[in-house]
């Protein structure tokens, strides 16, 4: 009879030696991913395929505009106001940055008191990032349609230039703008359910940090789209 190695119910088993060992620690969670929830994991999964498709578009957009012969609108004209009677340029602009930035300080003292177990300042800075949010879209329908019905941009043209300006904004801007609008609905589902306790009792708060992540990753892509869009 072969035999077989007693453990004290106190202590852990013997851990194997080598390869095997290293199979054993990554197949099991409780050793590898002990403190990452499967929640956490899956968002970092979307955010990595998110970051792709981002950079895809990012990385089209810079060869069209690298590779026309035809020149392209100037941002600083075409995303300018008339205020008072002065021509100021980027200033939606910079105020939907100002806005969006602001939205992840919101959303990180969110996080701050969600696991402080503080259910009322939680829901309300999930619900003020989401207004910051709703502000964010309101705004950029704002500046599409001045484009559209002033400036005359279509996706298949563009009176100031190059006619890829058009499909590469309302491409880029679009998917983003779907993002945070998406975000918005997800923060305001997840703070009511804050509010009613609904987490109190499981002690799920790391719900909480996982929309954090998608709202920061939302905030971090508006960066680049800022810098090389509107600045570029």
């Amino acid at each position: 009879m072969a035999e077989t190695a007693l453990t004290n119910p106190g202590e852990s088993p013997a851990r194997a030696a080598g390869w095997q060992g290293i199979a054993d620690d990554w197949s099991s969670d409780q050793r590898a991913f002990k403190n990452v929830s499967w929640g956490k994991a899956m968002m970092w999964i979307f955010l990595l395929s998110d970051t792709f498709i981002f950079s895809c578009f990012l990385l089209s957009y810079m060869t069209a505009r690298m590779s026309t012969t035809v020149p392209w609108p100037n941002p600083s004209q075409v995303f300018a106001l008339e205020i008072a009677g002065h021509h100021i340029p980027l200033i939606l602009i910079a105020i939907m940055t100002f806005i969006l930035i602001s939205s992840s300080g919101t959303m990180a003292m969110a996080v701050n008191f969600a696991y402080r177990r503080d259910r009322v300042k939680t829901t309300a800075l999930m619900l003020a990032t989401a207004a910051f949010g709703a502000t964010f879209v309101g705004m950029q329908a704002f500046e599409w349609t001045k484009l559209i019905l002033d400036e005359g941009v279509r996706p298949w043209g563009n009176p100031m230039g190059a006619a890829q300006f058009g499909s590469c904004f309302f491409l880029i801007t679009g998917f983003h703008g779907l993002h945070v609008t998406v975000g918005v609905i997800y923060l305001s589902i997840v703070a009511l359910r804050v509010l009613k306790g609904r987490y109190e009792r499981t002690g799920n708060y790391h719900i909480v940090e996982i929309a954090g992540l998608y709202w920061h990753f939302v905030d971090l892509v508006w960066v680049f789209i800022f810098a090389l869009f509107y600045l570029w």
